[in-house]
């Protein structure tokens, strides 16, 4: 007899919004964490004494267009959303600046005193992209078939003609040919391309139009970082499992899973403990995954092992400091560009130069940069009168050009992105108490992800929906029988999304109600 029904390598969200959904529904689950901490990308950790620090992701938004935290009913375990309210600030060097409210009126009003014309065309933007969006994610629900993806999207698109012919005739094109498309402001462009291209997809790649009219969901569900900081929507998990009787268990690597008469029967731990169960479920990388079964196929194996994973994105330097940053463009102590993601990408040939500095194997010395002050909405992450400020920058590859090393560089590379604010706000240059900087190959050691590309594999046409990670891998069913994929190398990909867990489980469930 299996110790459980099923067991969950990895503990990152996905993992465990897995194990949440098969617990809730009275099977016995037993989540494996390799490290000290569940949570996986998504933790908060004190690496400075009394600041709390996120260490991977920090923006909850693509969880909000699920129906995760009611199904898992996460605010009965600690999980407690902050919205908020603008969501994006733009300074530039003019002494201007930009502010996306979740309001759509209330943000053409401020695109309004840059550029009129562009207020009109943003209206025209969110009403073409929004019922075409809205379908979208209606099939980011459905496990990837072929038939799935023809009836869930095609035929969404189809029965919502011709609220959706406009987007429709507008796919093909690139991010910035989107983006021109509709408006002419350069600063405007360069503040919705840039939250585009923190995935790692290009701005000129065709079919790119998508990722950047993806902008406008934000309107939709809105922006949430959670109190305490973002690792309390993993701990929130781990409770409720724990409350529905699972096992979350960290410090508890696995070596292998074992593989027997075509099926998979458990896992061996590090520490050479077996542990059995019904169902496996692997919420780790898919080329880890395919590294921990003893003896897979071998075409298989070197499929997986020659996906394309890029090379790397970007980094981050996590700060503790005295104050806020206190930006030229709109002066103030605390003020509402401190409770927006602060977006410092000047204009569309600043990202173009920041990419193709990082094509040439360089990190970029004029780096595209997000800064974050979650402490100015959040006291609980910073002691009284201190905030915390995160900056991610792009971009960064994870192997440098040169036969650099990152332990040499590590310092050069976090000043470029600090002196790029020090231009905005040039009271931080005196403000910092301590920093924490995580180098691309910081982030691919410590999250198990390999290049350290944050999403696994690329999020573009090629490698996405049925073709994620490979066709034949694609519903979250492994290459042996009672072995299930989650996480973010499956569709839908990655952020702080949770659906390729609820997914996975819903085909789990599907399978064990077979049996009976």
């Amino acid at each position: 007899m299996s110790d459980y029904d099923a067991i969950i390598i990895g503990g990152g969200h996905n993992g465990l919004i897995c194990a949440a959904y098969l617990a809730k529904a009275g099977y016995s689950v037993c989540v494996l964490e390799r490290q000290a901490v569940v949570g996986g990308a998504v933790i908060t950790q004190e690496v400075v004494p009394g600041y709390k620090f996120d260490l991977g992701g920090s923006i909850v938004s693509l969880l909000n267009l699920t129906p995760i935290v009611d199904d898992l009913e996460l605010g009965k375990y600690g999980y407690q959303p902050i919205f908020f309210d603008p969501m994006f600030f733009s300074p530039y060097p003019d002494g201007s600046h930009l502010m996306f409210w979740r309001d759509v009126d209330r943000t053409c009003q401020s695109i309004a005193m840059l550029s009129p014309q562009d207020a009109e065309s943003y209206r025209r933007f969110v009403r073409d992209w929004q019922p075409f969006l809205e379908v979208v994610i209606k099939s980011l629900h459905e496990t990837p078939s072929p038939f799935n993806m023809a009836g869930t999207l095609g035929g969404g698109l189809l029965r919502h003609l011709p609220r959706t012919t406009k987007a429709l005739g507008l796919i093909s094109k690139s991010m910035s040919g989107l983006l021109k498309h509709y408006f002419i402001n350069p600063k405007l462009q360069a503040a919705i391309a840039w939250m585009g291209i923190q995935s790692g997809t290009g701005m000129d790649e065709p079919f790119g139009a998508m990722t950047a009219a993806w902008f406008i969901t934000y309107h939709m569900k809105g922006l949430v970082h959670p109190r305490g900081g973002v690792g309390e929507l993993t701990q929130s998990l781990a409770r409720m499992i724990r409350a529905h009787g699972g096992m979350v268990l960290t410090n508890a690597e696995v070596a292998e899973i074992k593989v027997g008469a075509g099926q998979v029967s458990g896992v061996r731990l590090t520490s050479g403990d077996i542990i059995t169960a019904r169902k496996i479920v692997s919420a780790t990388h898919i080329q880890t995954t395919l590294r921990l079964i003893a003896k897979p196929e071998v075409p298989l194996r070197k499929k997986i092992d020659g996906l394309d994973l890029g090379n790397g994105i970007g980094m981050a330097v996590r700060l503790a400091v005295h104050k806020l940053p206190n930006y030229l463009a709109h002066p103030g102590k605390l003020n509402s560009q401190h409770t927006a993601l602060q977006l410092i990408a000047p204009d569309m040939q600043y990202l173009r130069q920041a990419y193709a500095d990082y094509t040439a194997g360089k990190f970029s010395k004029d780096p595209a940069v997000v800064a974050m002050t979650f402490s100015a909405i959040d006291p609980t992450l910073a002691p009284a009168n201190k905030h915390t400020l995160y900056l991610w920058g792009q971009y960064f590859p994870y192997t440098l050009a040169d036969g650099k090393h990152w332990e040499v560089v590590c310092e050069e590379a976090a000043n470029t992105m600090l002196n790029k604010l020090f231009e905005y706000a040039p009271n931080l240059r005196t403000m910092i108490i301590d920093k924490y900087i995580q180098t691309p190959p910081d982030i691919a050691n410590l999250f198990g992800m390999p290049k350290a590309n944050i999403t696994h594999l690329p999020m573009t046409p090629a490698r996405m929906f049925f073709m994620r990670p490979i066709p034949s891998l694609s519903q979250y069913r492994g290459p042996y029988k009672n072995l299930y994929l989650t996480g973010a190398s499956t569709h839908p990909g990655g952020g702080i999304l949770g659906l390729p867990g609820r997914n996975a489980a819903y085909v789990i469930l599907e399978d064990f109600s077979k049996k009976h």
